[in-house]
């Protein structure tokens, strides 16, 4: 069964909101909503306990009427599960950059800041961090600015934090106890020596990882049909590529075949 890339990280991020009550999305962040979105089509159709979906942007699928105001006051009550964090930097302790390289303020590159990601890392207790590039621009040793910290002193108040690293090449854990990240798995294509290649921070792993799990057939049909056509209200232009992208697949197989 040929499944795209991006496939694999939107199953990835279903599996991870596994038992989650209400996942909210930030903007500009499509792979994240489609795994949201399927998370939320698995359950329905397996009879698990429904998802609540909200993506910042969306007219569709967003319950919130005053944007982030609204996001904050919920996460700070405790009603929101699962949130999703980028940054142009991540290191090995979970700590995010979104300001810039180089240092601040005299920064060499800025990047449009941290907003509301040190309020939701501290509050919402299953944050993924997610990127797709993997390299070792982006996975550091340690971030030229901390916008917001993966951990923090035992005496500091703290609901939130990281719960996984996504990328292109893998998933990681976060064991809040050690303050660092394990690799669980290797998406297929890249093994463990292209992982260590490509990260500039030192992190746990089995002597051998596993392959992350490809999605069974009535998963991808879902990704495929529903959850695209679900995904077009609010991402358009990402759902209509993702659609012709599975078509050439399609068509490379029949050609192979």
């Amino acid at each position: 069964m040929l499944i795209l890339p991006r496939e694999i990280l939107i199953v990835s991020i279903a599996r991870l909101l596994e038992g989650v009550r209400h996942v909210a999305v930030g903007a500009s962040s499509p792979i994240p909503a489609a795994g949201a979105m399927l998370r939320r089509a698995l359950n329905e159709t397996s009879g698990a306990p429904p998802v609540r979906l909200s993506i910042l942007g969306s007219v569709e699928h967003n319950f919130f009427t005053n944007g982030s105001a609204e996001l904050f006051d919920c996460a700070g009550q405790g009603r929101i599960d699962a949130f999703f964090l980028g940054g142009g930097q991540i290191d090995g302790q979970g700590n995010i950059n979104l300001v810039g390289v180089g240092d601040y303020p005299r920064s060499k590159v800025r990047w449009p800041g941290s907003f509301g990601s040190a309020y939701l890392y501290f509050v919402v207790p299953r944050v993924i961090l997610f990127r797709e590039e993997h390299s070792p621009r982006v996975l550091v040793e340690a971030v030229d600015f901390v916008s917001a910290p993966g951990v923090s002193p035992a005496n500091v108040p703290r609901t939130g934090g990281p719960h996984a690293l996504l990328t292109g090449m893998g998933l990681f854990r976060f064991d809040r106890s050690e303050g660092r990240f394990a690799l669980e798995s290797t998406h297929p294509g890249h093994s463990l020596a292209d992982i260590r290649a490509a990260t500039g921070f030192r992190f746990a792993h089995d002597e051998t990882p596993r392959e992350t799990e490809r999605p069974d057939a009535p998963t991808l049909a879902l990704l495929r049909t529903r959850v695209l056509d679900e995904l077009s209200e609010t991402y358009p232009e990402f759902a209509g590529q993702m659609s012709r992208d599975i078509d050439a697949l399609a068509a490379s197989r029949s050609l192979a075949s």
